[in-house]
């Protein structure tokens, strides 16, 4: 594994490793727990990248599962050195969402569906600020431009090949978005305007497809609500589904998950309108909104 690969995506390949070697010793997550007087909770968090894994904990596991080649320890511990460095988002300090930047920066696509607002990676400094004001209103002024930073540091991936994975080009983005997201005003009209202006332009690149979901479409798959699909360039590194909550999100990497996700998401992709349908629609509801000029 390459060491420069970013510490979300270790802890994850981490975990994994983990796992195998538990399963290979054929042991449950409660037996290795009460063998480390550590809670079940613990060890699932470690096999599932959701913690950050010391080099003791990788020690203890290993002596757990009785790994006797001294080379794949040391390997492992590496893994748990490098996963414990720091990705570009944590200079910014708390980031709610952090777990789902780290996995973003390193993707290779995103396939992701949004009905109540312009997805991030897609927004205006302006637009992500009037959001975020308006969706977390408890917010301090200075955590917002935090947040905004953020979210157009993140955007970068959108023009520039990954760091961490030089072969790999720009994210590869495609969005299905709710005509609820494009019609509801944050912020005034011109702002909205803005908004839509450059949501047209940037599906004009050749890596990302916008599609627009019309209430007229009635009921569809993504009534259930938002989430994303990410693939990854390296094909030991699971697909993730992403849901984001209120106060936790929710990250689904079982086969049988993703493979349910994936298909709704071909049913909305093909529901939607295409590329050019959308452009034109967008438009539509610039217009709408008083277009440039007001």
């Amino acid at each position: 594994m390459a060491s420069n690969v970013n510490p979300t995506v270790r802890r994850r390949r981490l975990g994994m490793e983990l796992r195998k070697l538990r399963e290979d010793k054929g042991m449950t997550a409660e037996q290795v727990a009460e063998r480390l007087l550590v809670s079940q909770s613990k060890i699932s968090r470690l096999e599932n990248g959701r913690r950050s894994i010391s080099q003791r904990d990788v020690r203890d596991l290993c002596d757990v599962y009785e790994v006797e080649d001294r080379r794949l320890v040391d390997s492992l511990m590496q893994m748990a050195k490098d996963s414990r460095q720091q990705g570009w988002w944590h200079a910014f300090g708390d980031i709610p969402y952090s777990v789902y930047i780290g996995l973003e920066t390193d993707a290779a696509s995103l396939r992701t569906y949004e009905p109540q607002m312009v997805p991030g990676l897609l927004q205006t400094p302006e637009y992500a600020h009037a959001l975020i004001r308006g969706a977390v209103p408890e917010t301090s002024p200075a955590d917002v431009e935090k947040r905004v930073q953020v979210r157009m540091h993140r955007q970068k991936r959108l023009s520039e090949t990954d760091n961490n994975n030089p072969e790999v080009g720009p994210l590869r983005l495609w969005a299905v978005i709710d005509e609820a997201a494009l019609r509801r005003r944050v912020g005034d009209a011109q702002l909205m305007a803005r908004q839509l202006e450059f949501l047209i332009e940037q599906s004009e690149q050749p890596h990302v497809t916008v599609q627009v979901m019309p209430f007229g479409m009635g009921a569809h798959p993504g009534m259930t609500g938002q989430y994303a699909i990410l693939e990854f360039p390296d094909a030991t590194d699971s697909t993730v589904v992403y849901i984001e909550g209120v106060t936790s999100d929710l990250y689904l990497e079982k086969a049988n998950d993703v493979q349910m996700y994936s298909v709704m998401y071909e049913h909305l992709r093909a529901q939607a309108l295409n590329v050019e349908q959308t452009r034109e629609f967008i438009a539509g509801i610039i217009d709408d909104f008083g277009g440039k000029n007001r």
